[in-house]
């Protein structure tokens, strides 16, 4: 899309560094460069002032990553495009059924009634909960890998969604500030929302969960 679109060498491409590395290799396949830009802490999307703020001369598109559910925000995106003639790109998540989604948003449901210690998943806009993501308040990723091995060790499958921001990969290192992409890495944990899980298995999740709740600092 980018190719097709006239990108390519001396243009710049802002992308989110929060999440897969695949689309700045992408603008580098173009033969661009990937400017990284932070992220709406509730969505985990990139956030459409942060990309204001680095626009340059040189910037010829946005790519904008739908994230575990939540979608960006395309609308002040596509107005920011339109100030500065820059094209705005979508990257969006295979979507399930609409019973498979109806099951997500019940189970979500229960875990953010029932879950302590944590901080829950915003569920506006839509969710559906590709991946129902909490935050582990505390010192940061310390705090919530114990968590995770901790939940873990009690039976509970858990996956932190993502491990190394883009732009602390070696081939994209930037000296650049994102402090909610940083916060997000350290913090976020997917815990299973699957349309499949019993009532007993949602259980044992939350029980797994509350467990730690005495370890962490209250969520805010």
């Amino acid at each position: 899309m980018l190719r097709a679109a006239g990108v390519g060498v001396g243009d710049e491409v802002i992308v989110p560094a929060f999440g897969n590395v695949e689309v700045a290799e992408a603008v580098t396949l173009a033969g661009a460069l990937p400017v990284f830009a932070d992220i709406d802490p509730l969505t985990y999307c990139v956030d459409a002032f942060t990309v204001e703020a680095v626009v340059t001369p040189r910037t010829a598109a946005v790519v904008a990553v739908h994230r575990f559910g939540r979608s960006a925000d395309i609308g002040g995106l596509r107005q920011l495009g339109q100030r500065h003639g820059l094209l705005v790109l979508e990257q969006g998540e295979s979507e399930a059924p609409y019973d498979e989604i109806a099951q997500r948003r019940e189970r979500a449901a229960y875990l953010d009634a029932k879950l302590r210690g944590v901080r829950t998943p915003d569920g506006g806009d839509g969710h559906t909960y590709q991946q129902y993501v909490v935050r582990v308040p505390g010192n940061g990723r310390p705090d919530r890998d114990a968590f995770a091995r901790a939940v873990r060790g009690r039976g509970v499958e858990c996956q932190v969604p993502v491990k190394t921001p883009v732009h602390r990969l070696p081939e994209f290192r930037r000296c650049v500030a994102l402090p909610e992409t940083e916060r997000a890495a350290d913090e976020t944990l997917a815990l299973p929302v699957d349309a499949s899980l019993t009532r007993r298995e949602m259980q044992r999740i939350v029980s797994a969960c509350n467990a730690l709740g005495g370890l962490l600092q209250p969520a805010f």
